[in-house]
């Protein structure tokens, strides 16, 4: 059984304790007859109705069967869906026409739509912060309770942002029962499993709230109630279509099938089946509904799965081979050229009312729905990084960054964007809903890494972020490590002001780790090293891409002999203190697989030690990421110099594969390299995201400070592997050779460094 159906019902699990009441859930806010909310004029022909039914990336076929009714100029008078039936039905509904629809369906980011978050180009820099901390994105709520999910496996922002492009302004926020074309959504009340038929609410949250599947996308708040996809209760809405008055109606079938007795091996495959059982019956009752002039369009769709997005234009050809195959009754449904030229200008009617892309003078910002989150502190930040001022010009596209802006804190469920422009001035409120998850929460990750020889390395880590700890949205991060490697360290972030770009960072950490001496390339002796800092630092956020900070503090190091094991030779301590000044740049759309933006890492040290030594470093990283169709990667450039102490060491996956882990240190480091990788498949939603196989060509050398770099000295090495983006961090398995040295086979899981 495909691992999506199994995923598929293990999110739903929550729901089938429901059962009771979605087997026969009655119809709430059901119209009371057809002429309640329908401006358009009753034909005096029969009335057609089109029934959409929900099924995730199967339901792409209803956009094959809008073209075959297109070319058979068969008109549709109302449409009611359910889930990506109310997409497409809604869309269609509000004006947009087939072709527009497919560039929607061809152009839109799917892999995106069903991520576990958001962009991370859009997330703020303290977000983005975190991935370089621990490389896993599993993130629970922790609070006096315990632990609990978030509400979904898949981020909502990306999906809201994909139903604005859709949706036309002009009829994002006009009720469903307002649209050219009468049209309702369908959902299920999460509480009750009652259906709900949304009919007063605005289209863009009807379709949102219809396409709530439970466990992949969060429910929605309608009006005091959480609302979830209603194929739940109610996947192919004959009775309301008929209540809405229809004479006759075209049913579109494209529920996933029951499975088959094979695929009933394990418990996800049971609960998945369990679900289907509840769809089917709904289904099967709506199907019986269907009178003898009634049409029932059924594509096959049997080889594509509930989250084959990849397989988009197959659903759409199936879908009008569909519909064409029972054109013999469709075509006695059909108007004139004329008639149906008129129909389909009365459809695509909805006059543009929006407020266009030109500047406007800020009357105010108003920032609605918060709780615990403060709005002057808001305000101050939209300010600083879009320049929204009252007073100041600002463009809806400003707005809409600053929306995407606020999601990207992570510390909101939905923003939504409202303008009015009176007299010349704009007005503009930003509600929100904060994520109560989101304010205490905590990361979870393991992290592995063997050479299948030496170098193995296992930890457990966990990372705690407690938001908005003032008034000016002081911030509390915390990670413990343990293991092979040990770590506590904390560092506040303290805003110096309402939304201000500056910040004081105190910051405590203590870590142990084991470390190798190597001399001429053979291991030597083996150190216990542990290391604790305390240090205090100012910093200023570089809008959200960057930030710089100098830093003062004091250190402590102590090193004990493990291998070999002298007798009488006590630990090696070293104490002092220190400035340190930094810059950081980050734009990559992911850390651990990039394929946009950039990160770069610039680093400037003095320490002093108890004996009154000086010591100076500098330190530059710096990373271009790359897309070509199916291909990505990155070049990666290190440079490191130390007046006294080690710069660093090389060896090891991607710093000289083949050569040992550590085993090349001196007082200057140089390395680069040039991965590729090519998209080879992808993990079911919620597991992860992209499969690939990739190289990497990689060179490098450490010398002492007094040695010129030369090219003769420069290891080359190179590595094959196997990447996968899994929600607890990259899993690499690969092949590393340096030549005229060694080769390793590694595993590798956990964030990935330098």
């Amino acid at each position: 059984m495909p691992l999506t159906a199994q995923l598929r019902g293990a999110l739903s699990l929550l729901i089938l304790c429901l059962s009771p009441l979605l087997s026969a859930a009655p119809t709430v806010g059901a119209e009371p007859g057809a002429a309640q909310a329908e401006a358009e004029p009753v034909p005096s022909r029969p009335r057609i109705g089109l029934v959409l039914s929900g099924g995730g990336a199967r339901g792409l076929a209803h956009i094959g069967v809008l073209r075959a009714l297109e070319r058979l100029r068969v008109p549709v008078d109302l449409i009611v869906g359910t889930s990506m039936g109310a997409l497409v039905g809604g869309a269609y509904a509000a004006g947009r026409t087939v072709p527009e629809l497919e560039a929607f369906v061809q152009t839109a980011n799917w892999e995106a739509i069903l991520a576990d978050r958001q962009d991370r180009r859009s997330l703020s820099f303290s977000r983005r912060e975190e991935d370089t901390l621990v490389g896993s994105r599993l993130d629970l709520n922790l609070n006096r309770s315990g632990l609990s999910l978030p509400p979904a496996a898949a981020g909502n922002s990306a999906l809201e942002q994909a139903l604005e492009q859709l949706v036309t302004p002009a009829s994002a926020e006009r009720p469903t029962a307002a649209l050219p074309l009468p049209f309702r959504a369908l959902a299920t009340d999460l509480v009750s499993g009652e259906l709900r038929t949304l009919a007063q609410e605005p289209l863009f949250l009807a379709l949102r709230a219809s396409m709530a599947v439970p466990g992949v996308f969060a429910p929605v708040r309608v009006k005091g109630r959480l609302l979830v996809d209603g194929g739940l209760v109610r996947n192919l809405g004959v009775d309301v279509a008929r209540q809405l008055g229809a004479d006759i109606i075209i049913a579109v079938n494209v529920g996933s099938p029951l499975l088959e007795e094979r695929d009933l091996r394990s418990a996800l495959g049971v609960a998945n089946q369990m679900l289907q059982i509840l769809t089917e019956q709904n289904v099967g009752r709506s199907l019986r509904e269907l009178r003898p002039d009634d049409v029932l369009i059924d594509p096959q769709l049997d080889d594509l799965g509930f989250m084959a997005f990849r397989q988009r234009v197959d659903a759409i050809e199936v879908g009008e081979r569909a519909a064409l195959a029972v054109a013999s009754r469709l075509e006695a449904l059909a108007l004139s050229e004329r008639d149906y030229q008129q129909h389909q200008a009365r459809r695509q009617g909805v006059k543009d009312d929006s407020q266009g892309t030109h500047a406007l003078v800020l009357a105010e910002l108003r920032i609605e729905g918060t709780r615990r989150s403060k709005p002057e502190a808001l305000r101050a930040e939209l300010a600083r990084l879009e320049n929204l001022e009252p007073g100041k010009p600002v463009t809806p596209g400003q707005i809409e960054r600053a929306a995407l802006a606020l999601q990207g804190r992570g510390d909101f469920e939905r923003v939504d964007a409202r303008i009015n422009d009176e007299d010349g001035r704009r007005h503009v409120t930003l509600q929100v809903q904060e994520a109560d998850w989101a304010l205490s929460r905590l990361r979870l990750g393991a992290e592995i890494y063997s050479n299948f020889d030496d170098a193995n390395r296992f930890s457990l880590v966990a990372m705690h972020t407690l938001s908005w700890l003032n008034a000016w949205g002081g911030e509390l991060r915390t990670v413990l490590r343990l293991g092979s490697q040990r770590e506590f360290s904390t560092e506040l972030n303290q805003p110096l002001g309402a939304g201000s770009a500056w910040y004081l960072a105190p910051h405590f950490s203590s870590t142990g780790d084991g470390s190798d001496v190597y001399a001429d390339g053979l291991r030597a002796a083996r150190f216990a090293l542990f290391q604790r800092s305390a240090t205090l630092s100012l910093g200023r956020r570089l809008g959200n891409w960057g930030d710089v900070r100098l830093g003062y503090g004091n250190f402590s190091v102590r090193a004990r002999p493990v291998l070999p094991q002298p007798p009488g030779v006590s630990d090696i301590r070293v104490r002092g203190r220190g400035v340190e000044a930094q810059l950081r740049v980050d734009t990559l759309d992911s850390i651990s697989f990039p394929s946009r933006g950039q990160l770069l890492t610039l680093g400037l040290r003095h320490l002093r030690n108890q004996d009154e030594a000086d010591d100076s470093s500098l330190s530059v990283l710096g990373l271009r990421a790359y897309r070509w169709h199916d291909w990505a990667g990155h070049i990666y450039l290190e440079f490191q110099r130390s007046l006294r102490g080690q710069a660093g060491t090389l060896g090891g996956f991607l710093r000289l594969s083949g050569t040992p882990d550590d085993s090349l240190d001196g007082e200057q480091l140089l390395m680069t390299r040039l991965v590729m990788a090519r998209r080879v498949g992808a993990l079911p939603l919620g597991l992860g995201q992209a499969v690939r196989l990739g190289i990497s060509l990689e060179a490098g050398m450490a010398t002492p400070r007094a040695q010129v770099f030369r090219a003769s000295e420069l290891r080359l090495a190179g590595s094959g592997f196997l990447a996968v983006d899994t929600r607890f961090g990259p899993v690499y398995l690969a092949l590393g050779h340096t030549r005229g040295g060694g080769t390793a086979f590694y595993l590798y899981l956990g964030k990935l460094g330098g």
